[in-house]
């Protein structure tokens, strides 16, 4: 009996061609996010799910699908919306797609820091609206990113790779993690310095966030921590919303005691706080981090890849929860 595989969005075809070559494929026939109870209904009877952000998968969803469930594939590197802990009770192998979206998300990263700092986003509206303009000395001033310091919370392979792009423009780098990064690392990136968070607000001049969004990072960046960054810094956002406070970040902007910033996410996708909308000094994308036919063709083969080998009793590319895995790596028993 062919193994029942759902993808609750559409995905790019190479990897739907893998997954309708391994098994029953069910695709959801909506281009949106499915309802709870569409989710629960299309899950039944699954032996694998390939989910994407917007789906919250939770000890109910997964028992909607049935003890055969095996597999829950996320098409994403981060995997909040998951449950992990309720999947590995149920022995549900769960994935992510790390790796192949780092040179995208770091590129919108340091576009982002450009575009903040360069006032690009002031430019187009003011062209767009049809205002007069002319040229001189002091029209629409930016501020250079050369000697200046960017502040990386997180020094994993996105946040490296967003530091590396900024060596390039001439800044200085200091971060923030649990561990230090390997001395290697720091020598490539200019003898980056890890320093408290604290500290690291308070003296750069672009902080940017690449930490994953955990209980222990919601709303990391809150009023307090806003107001000890400087007047004439810029926040950046590729990361997830909630890991910062959208609506004080709106206050600090709106007052100035902030520069700018630059938000590829939010903390209620799709809503943006309404304040954001009003104001000039915050370049807004609509979570495009990953969007590059590339990328996204990438992260879907890969999350086919790990549904693959699961069915096949096989060690996953990129399992989240590994202890699920028997020793020789596959499946256990009954998983």
């Amino acid at each position: 009996m062919q193994p029942r595989i759902v993808v609750t969005r559409r995905i790019p075809d190479p990897a739907l061609e893998l997954l309708a070559r391994a098994g029953k494929m069910w695709l959801s026939p909506h281009d949106r996010p499915l309802t709870r109870t569409e989710l629960q209904r299309s899950v039944s009877g699954a032996d694998a799910l390939v989910t994407l952000l917007h789906d919250r998968v939770d000890g109910p969803l997964l028992d909607a699908a049935g003890p055969q469930l095996r597999c829950v594939a996320n098409v994403a590197v981060g995997y909040d919306n998951i449950d992990v802990a309720a999947a590995t009770e149920r022995g549900v192998v769960v994935t992510n797609t790390p790796g192949v979206l780092t040179d995208a998300t770091a590129d919108l990263a340091m576009a982002l820091i450009l575009a903040v700092t360069r006032r690009l986003g002031d430019g187009e509206r003011l062209l767009r609206a049809r205002i007069p303009w002319s040229w001189h000395m002091f029209f629409m001033l930016g501020t250079g990113l050369q000697g200046k310091t960017l502040g990386v919370i997180g020094l994993g392979a996105i946040g490296q790779a967003t530091a590396r792009r900024a060596r390039a423009f001439g800044m200085n780098i200091a971060y923030t993690s649990r561990r230090p990064a390997p001395r290697e690392v720091e020598a490539e990136l200019g003898g980056a310095r890890r320093l408290p968070l604290d500290e690291l607000l308070s003296t750069a001049d672009v902080v940017t966030i690449h930490v994953p969004l955990s209980p222990n990072t919601h709303h990391l960046i809150d009023a307090e921590r806003l107001r000890q960054m400087r007047p004439e810094a810029y926040l950046i956002n590729t990361a997830r919303g909630p890991i910062v406070d959208e609506r004080a970040l709106a206050r600090a902007l709106k007052t100035q005691e902030l520069a700018g910033a630059g938000l590829d996410v939010f903390e209620r996708e799709p809503e943006i706080d309404p304040e954001l909308l009003e104001l000039d000094n915050v370049v807004l994308v609509p979570h495009l981090g990953s969007a590059t036919v590339e990328t996204r063709t990438a992260m879907a083969v890969l999350a086919a890849q790990n549904v693959i080998a699961v069915l096949r009793r096989e060690r996953p590319p990129t399992p989240i929860n590994p202890e699920v895995l028997d020793p020789a790596g596959a499946p256990a028993p009954g998983a």
